[in-house]
């Protein structure tokens, strides 16, 4: 019975050893990478060896989806929405965004034309969205849209007062420098 015990012992050590050096590639740079979990060794890891990064690219664009529930959001309070009436708007929006994304894109056409384009765009847009409210919603709708048509001016105007604010202190600063003539 102990030559047989050895036997079996001796199977059992050569098949715990095959599976163990498969697992970790027997030290031949395959499987797992040598061991030690590196793949090219050298001290080199996986982000080295993926050669040159491509550029950035670049960033993330919104989904229109996004942006028309945001500014939803920012409506529904205001204009007193329910949240039937806030689904149907965003979905306008949405497509709305997304034909102004199309136009704006199109190269064949001049500025003056996709200027009318988006106008024509924004008044079916509104018609749409008028038809989802009721008729003192559509006052409030009117009055919201306006309020965020000048909140949007003014965040312009300010980011247009910054560049000259700097334009003005660089001006003196160069005034500064230059000898007196």
């Amino acid at each position: 019975m102990k030559p047989i015990q050895s036997i079996f012992l001796f199977a059992f050590a050569l098949l715990s050893y095959n599976s163990v050096s498969a697992q970790y590639g027997n030290g031949y740079n395959n499987g797992y990478g040598n061991g030690y979990g590196r793949g090219g060794g050298m001290g080199m890891d996986r982000s080295m060896m993926q050669g040159p990064q491509s550029s950035p690219s670049k960033p993330k664009e919104v989904p229109v989806e996004e942006t028309a529930a945001k500014l939803v959001e920012q409506m529904k309070p205001e204009v007193n929405l329910d949240e039937l009436q806030a689904i149907a708007i965003t979905n306008v929006l949405a497509d709305s965004m997304r034909e102004q994304g199309v136009l704006l894109k199109n190269e064949s056409s001049s500025q003056d034309q996709k200027i009318e384009q988006i106008n024509a765009l924004r008044e079916v847009t509104t018609k749409k969205i008028t038809a989802f409210l009721n008729p003192g919603q559509v006052e409030k709708y009117t009055t919201f849209m306006a309020n965020f048509k000048e909140i949007k001016k003014s965040k312009d105007k300010k980011k247009k007062g910054k560049d000259s604010k700097e334009n003005k202190e660089e001006k003196k600063d160069t005034e500064a420098i230059k000898p007196a003539e």
